[in-house]
């Protein structure tokens, strides 16, 4: 099979199965050393500063260029 041989419905459909069966086996993805200190730096400092973000539409609107 070609993906370029797929309708765009049919490679939307096999991305999700392809998502689905990688989600369902989250447990076995192993983080590396350095993923994991990434981690644990950006929670370290979000602990700090508890800055939670920005919320969806205040970023869409910077996006939009609203």
């Amino acid at each position: 099979m070609k993906l370029d041989d797929l309708s765009t419905n049919e490679k939307v459909t096999l991305a999700q199965q392809l998502w689905d069966s990688v989600a369902d086996e989250q447990d076995v993805i192993e983080l590396t050393t350095a993923q994991k200190n990434e981690l644990n730096t950006r929670l370290a400092q979000f602990e700090s500063d508890q800055n939670i973000g920005s919320d969806w539409n205040t970023v869409k609107a910077k996006i939009l260029g609203s």
